[in-house]
């Protein structure tokens, strides 16, 4: 099948980004009314972080099936939407969990909190203004969709060729994803980074964006559960 050459493939995910941003902004602006006070006051409100995630990602994932569409190639194809086999699921599951349980422990060791403020403020905005069911659907399955078929299918299928070099589109693809999650402190995108290569690894070896998908929403589903630990359990 045609594939997009390294430069258009960039062009493409760049243009379904900056799209769905615009998108999202005017969703938001309209939701609310012209009242951007809560905004505002709360950056990371999870009322309105729920209301933007859902059409950014519509939009990326619109645009990235145009793409494809012009190349003249089958989506599931070109995307890698494909089931995995049980052992590919279960070795990258176990991968995981060593992966966040290393990170965890450095966390730790390093004196840097598990739970940042970006997740606090999310999640107990969310809860007060009562969207923690439409925040937990859009950070635990809405974005990760979202972000596997951008970046684990569609940048990996136009930077990873031939397969002999798939390290170089694997770290290219870990960087781009690292890069928009400024609601993190250097510290937090390092660890999106190093997530990032990992769900790299993972497309290359079973030839499945569906499971990267499966992985990032166990992740921040993980993430949620330490969210919720450290707001009820150990909060000061």
């Amino acid at each position: 099948m045609k594939i997009w050459g390294y430069w258009a493939t960039l062009g493409w995910a760049v243009l379904a980004y900056a799209l769905g941003q615009i998108v999202a902004s005017v969703a938001v602006i309209w939701w609310q009314r012209g009242d951007l006070s809560l905004l505002a006051a709360s950056p990371y409100d999870g009322k309105l972080l729920a209301e933007s995630v859902l059409p950014l990602n519509l939009v990326v994932v619109a645009v990235v099936l145009i793409a494809v569409r012009l190349a003249h190639a089958n989506s599931a194809d070109y995307l890698a939407l494909v089931r995995p086999k049980l052992r590919q699921l279960l070795f990258a599951i176990g991968g995981l969990v060593l992966l966040i349980a290393a990170s965890d422990g450095l966390l730790l060791l390093s004196g840097q909190p598990l739970v940042t403020p970006f997740q606090l403020q999310s999640y107990t905005t969310a809860v007060a203004e009562g969207w923690l069911p439409g925040m937990l659907f859009a950070a635990i399955v809405v974005a990760p969709a979202g972000e596997e078929i951008l970046f684990r299918g569609f940048l990996f299928r136009g930077f990873v060729r031939p397969e002999r070099l798939a390290w170089p589109g694997v770290l290219a693809t870990a960087v781009l994803f690292a890069a928009p999650h400024v609601q993190y402190d250097w510290v937090g995108i390092l660890q999106i980074f190093v997530v990032g290569l990992f769900l790299g690894y993972m497309r290359w070896r079973s030839g499945s964006t569906v499971l990267t998908f499966v992985l990032h929403a166990l992740f921040n589903f993980e993430g949620t559960m330490e969210t919720i630990a450290q707001v009820h359990f150990f909060a000061k």
